[in-house]
């Protein structure tokens, strides 16, 4: 834990959070967030660092996109050239010459971390490795990318690949949100190793895709992504989680060891699975019979056509529940309330109520009637009017006042020391 490592856009020290409250983790830059986008754990997420294969996931979106446009098929052939299969490195065993279809270059591209395979594919959606790399650098900038170069399709950034090729983990993040929006790259990240057929001097040829995923053996709700390692970029991973409720990405880079990646990865998923807690939004001490069940009365709302009486409400979702991350603080609520005047039926709404938790909105909902409530009749009319008028003299109030009943419990630390 460093004290500038970053907690839903607060930093550990201005939050106060102990060691035992925040994840341990090697890598210097590091970033958690869900697929609604929220962040929930960052370290120097925002400093450009080098990514290694972790390149490879944008080849496969700009793949995958050109198939989405109609420009190419998952079908289509994509040839080996010698350029392809004399990158050398991380190589999914690919041989000039070998002819397969984009799909199972994908997978050569991504399961193995085949270099060939990332410049076959670049070859043949791009007509050049160049062209093919300035989509590659037009689709960062569509997606907000904010600081990430990229200069070849592999990630290698030594020797003749060294340059200014760089990315950060909120953009690494971003791009595999966008990647895990497509069900066949999906697929290949979560599918572990496997053999594919490729056409080699004519006759179809196996090779077995070993992949370089550790994630899937380490965590049980891994589903991918992709791994990437070089001297400079260090041992880094791109990991997508699901607990089956909420899909996670974990980006680590520059860790301390091929294995310690994975682990970082974990921790920092299972540190938000942790700190999620469903928080009941209807905590009352009274209830009543509504609709056939027992609910809590969340409030009673005066009716403006008498002097003494309300009507009691409760959510219109009186089970309605809301996942809060607990370190976030507790959950404070806000009530409006209707005029209410004439006739009340049990269901009407009767009011809104707001939940945030450190001053976002994480709910609303509409407070309903849980009873029926008559205006008075003429007669009682005459009656509430004289007795106003008494009151009037006396400055007693003129009506009933709304009163809140529900409660908002604290957000329990689970891990707190």
């Amino acid at each position: 834990m460093r004290k500038a490592d970053v907690v839903l856009g607060q930093t550990v020290d201005a939050r106060g959070l102990s060691v035992a409250q925040c994840p341990s983790i090697d890598a210097e830059y590091a970033l958690v967030m869900d697929a609604e986008g929220t962040v929930y754990f960052e370290r120097n997420a925002q400093s450009p660092a080098q990514i290694a294969s972790i390149t490879k996931i944008m080849t496969a979106v700009v793949a995958l996109d050109a198939v989405e446009a109609g420009e190419t098929t998952l079908d289509a052939p994509v040839p080996v050239s010698a350029a392809a299969a004399a990158v050398g490195e991380s190589s999914a065993g690919l041989q000039e010459g070998d002819v397969m279809d984009l799909e199972t270059a994908l997978k050569a591209l991504l399961v193995p971390s085949g270099n060939d395979a990332a410049v076959a594919i670049a070859e043949a959606l791009g007509g050049s490795v160049e062209a093919f790399v300035e989509r590659m650098n037009e689709k960062a900038a569509e997606l907000g990318c904010a600081d990430t170069v990229y200069e070849n399709p592999h990630g290698l950034d030594y020797d003749q690949y060294a340059g200014d090729l760089h990315s950060t983990a909120a953009d690494v993040a971003a791009v595999v949100r966008h990647a895990m929006e497509n069900d066949v790259f999906r697929s290949i990240v979560s599918g572990g190793s496997t053999d594919v057929a490729v056409v080699r001097d004519g006759a179809e040829a196996t090779i077995h895709l070993e992949t370089t995923d550790g994630f899937l053996d380490v965590y049980e709700h891994a589903i991918g992504v992709k791994t990437g390692f070089t001297a400079l970029a260090g041992p880094s991973f791109a990991g997508a989680a699901s607990d089956g409720a909420r899909e996670l990405y974990a980006i680590v880079l520059n860790s301390s060891s091929e294995a310690q990646r994975f682990e970082d990865a974990k921790t920092l998923c299972e540190w938000v699975y942790e700190h999620l807690v469903s928080y009941p939004l209807a905590n009352s001490p009274e209830t009543t019979t509504y609709d056939g069940a027992e609910v809590p009365v969340v409030a009673e709302v005066a009716h403006e056509d008498w002097i003494d009486k309300t009507v009691r409400a409760t959510l219109s979702d009186p089970d309605a529940a809301v996942d809060v991350f607990d370190l976030n603080g507790n959950v404070s609520q806000t009530l409006s309330f209707e005029k209410l005047e004439g006739d009340v039926r049990a269901g009407d709404k009767v009011g809104t109520i707001t939940f945030k938790q450190r001053n976002e909105e994480i709910a609303t909902l509409d407070l309903v009637a849980c009873e029926d409530l008559d205006a008075p009749d003429f007669f009682e009319g005459v009656g509430v009017w004289w007795e106003r008028l008494l009151r009037g003299f006396s400055g007693q109030p003129q009506s009933a006042s709304s009163v809140t009943l529900n409660e908002t419990p604290l957000v329990v630390d689970k891990t707190a020391a």
